[in-house]
């Protein structure tokens, strides 16, 4: 079955840096579109980032532009959150998602159009 695991969550300070990773098993098809979510107590999971299969596409909500970095490799199966310059309204559950059976080399923003959610890294930024 299709798993996604996501690392690299943890304890920053203002200003800092993390990077995530999310990596993808359990499946065969090619052309899925990858997304990361995030979720912050008492609020609704909203989009951060999403990329396409080619990785040509991207997208970013207002909030992080400029300052998170989304990329993927194929060949790994694993999509990338550079995230910088965090704050600490950045703190949240992050959450990546894998959306397949594409025809084309796009994304979605929308958080029901991913067909599997991994479990979740901790990003908490102390101020």
């Amino acid at each position: 079955q299709v798993q996604l695991v996501e690392s690299g969550g943890g304890l920053v300070q203002d200003g800092g840096s993390l990077r995530l990773s999310c990596a993808a098993s359990g499946f065969t098809f090619r052309n899925y579109a990858m997304g990361w979510f995030r979720q912050a107590p008492g609020k609704e999971r909203e989009v951060v980032a999403a990329i396409s299969w080619s990785g040509v596409n991207t997208g970013y909500a207002d909030s992080v532009k400029g300052r998170f970095t989304i990329s993927r490799d194929n060949a790994k199966n694993t999509v990338y959150l550079q995230m910088n310059n965090l704050k600490p309204d950045d703190t949240a559950v992050y959450y990546c998602a894998l959306k397949y059976g594409l025809l084309g080399d796009n994304y979605y923003y929308t958080a029901g159009r991913y067909d599997y959610w991994g479990q979740g890294t901790q990003v908490t930024v102390s101020s």
